[in-house]
């Protein structure tokens, strides 16, 4: 057979693949007769409501000096690292607002962040296409320098997150441009599997972000700029279990629902929606309604609960909080006292939900905290 009848039959092939998808997307709408939203309206629910002192700018954290692109909490929620365009990481204590460490990144175009589950240890990832991970308990020199204490390479693009596996110090998924997903065994720094890739088993171009589920870590949900959400078992890497669609634009961050059963995605079409992991289907959209264009999803985290959504959006300052089980923003966190000058561009929940830390292109973080005795629901 020859090559062009081999492109003759892919591009066949393709077409009643696309033809399939097309179907089966139409065949969910249909099935599909109510939302969370609509089905909450009828049962009567209220949406949460917010006074002037409810959700306050409890302490702004002063150390970078370029755009903050990452952060990521400890377990214990008392520590934050970030990750900026000044090209170092800074570990801050979160009670006190000072830093802990100021590492110097061997490539200041980082991407991504993220701390083991003992706080022990903080990773990275970025342009040069390699995750490295670093040591707290290292001595740094007298220009901050703190050696890496394993590099993490074999990515063919960019990584553009990292994160480790719950309560394993020894394995942390990478996701990157070369639109696969990888999990590490940081102690060898051998890859353990390698999700998508050369077959047509996942994603279809660059990986943008992962989240790994707190009830099931074989579990992991990773967004592409192929405009779909993946869900992966790190069991069986062969093949994605699940593949979501009905974004319109690049899926820019993923995040799973406190159940582990669901999860939330962000993207470039301006849209914020919610998956059910064991049906397949889209629970809810969520779309500001305003003028002009709608605005990317940068970054997005739910509250302790669920109930509340957390989403940055590309434009100055703004950080909707949605209430989930309606559909309706209850709150914009740049319309606060206190809030970012520009694009908040990454965000972050503490594992007990008692605070949100936001980080800027201002080159600022901000930990937000509810008043009085109110907590985040």
């Amino acid at each position: 057979m020859s090559v062009s009848e081999l492109k003759e039959r892919h591009a066949v092939a393709t077409e009643t693949v696309n033809n399939l998808r097309d179907r089966l997307r139409q065949r969910r709408l249909q099935l599909l007769d109510t939302d969370v939203a609509k089905y909450s309206v009828a049962q009567g629910r209220s949406p949460v409501k917010f006074g002037a002192t409810d959700l306050v700018c409890c302490r702004t954290l002063l150390g970078h000096t370029g755009k903050v692109y990452s952060l990521d909490w400890t377990p214990e929620r008392n520590r934050i690292v970030s990750a900026s365009q000044d090209g170092r990481l800074i570990v801050w204590n979160a009670l006190t607002s000072q830093k802990t460490h100021a590492i110097k990144l061997p490539c200041a175009w980082v991407m991504t962040c993220a701390f083991s589950p003992n706080g022990q240890t903080v990773a990275c990832g970025g342009l040069d296409s390699v995750c490295s991970i670093f040591s707290l308990s290292s001595t740094a020199d007298k220009d901050g320098t703190v050696p890496v204490s394993r590099m993490l390479s074999g990515h063919r693009g960019y990584v553009s997150c990292c994160q480790y596996v719950p309560n394993e110090d020894a394995h942390l998924i990478t996701s990157s441009g070369d639109q696969t997903c990888v999990l590490w065994d940081v102690t060898t720094g051998l890859k353990t599997s390698v999700f998508g890739g050369e077959f047509q088993s996942g994603h279809t171009a660059d990986v943008l972000s992962v989240s790994i589920s707190g009830s099931n870590p074989n579990w992991f949900i990773s967004g592409s700029c192929d405009t779909t959400a993946c869900l992966w078992d790190t069991r069986a890497a062969s093949r994605a279990v699940r593949t979501f669609h009905g974004h319109e634009g690049d899926v820019n961050t993923v995040k799973f629902f406190p159940d582990g059963y669901r999860f939330g995605t962000g993207s470039d079409d301006g849209t914020c929606r919610l998956y059910d992991l064991r049906t397949g289907h889209q629970l809810q959209v969520y779309q500001a309604h305003g003028d002009g264009e709608n605005l990317p999803v940068t970054s997005i985290a739910f509250s302790a609960s669920g109930r509340l959504l957390f989403a940055g959006y590309a434009n100055n300052s703004t950080c909707y909080v949605w209430d989930t089980l309606l559909g309706e923003v209850v709150l914009d966190l740049g319309e606060l006292q206190d809030s970012h000058k520009n694009r908040i561009s990454c965000l972050g929940m503490s594992a007990d939900g008692s605070a949100l830390c936001t980080g800027s292109w201002d080159s600022n973080l901000k930990i937000w905290a509810f008043g009085g005795h109110r907590r985040v629901t």
